[in-house]
């Protein structure tokens, strides 16, 4: 199991996998705990890959250009360190560069996750999703809400619906919280993404 630097907060119910932002750190999502899933066990690792001394989950070649051959090692071990954790399934929540991660996990790694919050999310992977043995990827049964903003200068409503499209398109159900802001989190949506998790 390579090992990650982590927060992991022990709780009841289902456990929820935080995923920071490009520069971030493993606290910066813990307050998502308490609008998501209160009092749930959470695990939250920092990304070990180190971009102008900014933390990242995986390499981009640019701006908005995904290394896709690093983000599927790179995911493979994320989700041998989580499952050995724990093997859950746990619930992904994600910004950013998270969110990116959090959807690979999901399509690359179905087994590990229940369900997932894409918070400013891309589309991973450009050919489509794929398991990790080059299957088809089924999502039945899995809960995800995708909320980006209508303003975000890096993410198209294009991108948006083809993420959407590709995660319906294996079979999880999938709900849109839209915002009116840019590249972040809006705080009104959670809310709705925590009922949305519970139904």
């Amino acid at each position: 199991m390579s090992a990650f630097e982590h927060v992991r907060l022990p709780g009841e119910g289902a456990p929820l996998l935080l995923l920071h932002g490009t520069g971030g750190t493993e606290h910066d999502l813990l307050p998502l705990r308490e609008h998501l899933a209160p009092g749930a066990p959470v695990l939250a690792p920092r990304g070990r890959v180190r971009e102008n001394g900014m933390n990242r989950f995986f390499r981009r070649l640019a701006e908005g250009v995904l290394d896709e051959d690093d983000l599927r090692l790179r995911v493979d071990e994320l989700a041998d360190f989580v499952v050995g954790v724990d093997p859950g399934p746990w619930v992904a929540a994600g910004f950013s560069n998270g969110a990116n991660t959090a959807s690979a996990l999901l399509f690359r790694r179905p087994e590990v996750l229940s369900g997932a919050v894409l918070l400013a999310a891309m589309v991973p992977f450009r050919d489509g999703p794929a398991s990790r043995s080059g299957g088809p990827v089924d999502l039945s049964g899995k809960r995800v809400a995708v909320s980006n903003g209508r303003h975000d200068p890096l993410v198209s409503a294009a991108e948006t619906a083809t993420l959407v499209a590709q995660l319906r398109g294996c079979g999880a159900t999938v709900e849109e919280f839209p915002h009116g802001g840019g590249h972040g989190i809006d705080a009104d949506v959670l809310p709705h993404v925590r009922a949305f998790l519970g139904r």
